[in-house]
């Protein structure tokens, strides 16, 4: 089974939510980027504001975790809002501000308009990215299965 790599796109406010429930939540509860990881996958947050949607700017990645089953569910927030879930296991981790880490990232390089990447709410990195995002979080890799 290979293992994926993924940032997702969410205000620093519905991150620490999430990663207090142990759940990710992408682009305004959709199922479909959920739908793209399964179980081992892992998922870093980066939040271009600390809230949603006029909060002041952030652009640091925010947390860290690993897809634990794949199950997507729906979870009723509102009486017409009803979001898709995906459990994860979050690590210990602080946030590191994007531009401190830019020139490092190779998904920086490769992409002509990083505004439209960000913009899409969730996309694949490479395991090299993922090290060094993971690394400048201090989370502690060794002996995780990677």
């Amino acid at each position: 089974m290979n293992t994926n790599y993924w940032i997702g796109v969410v205000s620093e406010q519905h991150v620490l939510k999430g990663a207090a429930g142990g759940f990710a939540q992408l682009c305004h509860g959709k199922k479909a980027p959920l739908a793209k990881m399964k179980e081992g996958d892992w998922l870093i947050y980066y939040s271009p504001r600390d809230a949603y949607p006029d909060g002041k700017l952030l652009r640091s990645f925010t947390a860290i975790g690993k897809v634990k089953s794949g199950n997507i569910y729906p979870y009723q927030m509102a009486p017409n809002f009803i979001p898709y879930r995906l459990d994860i296991d979050y690590y210990p981790c602080h946030k590191i501000g994007f531009y401190d880490i830019k020139s490092k990232l190779e998904f920086v390089q490769e992409t002509k308009h990083l505004g439209f990447l960000f913009r899409r709410g969730h996309f694949e990195i490479s395991k090299k990215d993922f090290l060094t995002i993971a690394q400048a979080m201090g989370v502690n890799i060794s002996g995780m299965a990677l």
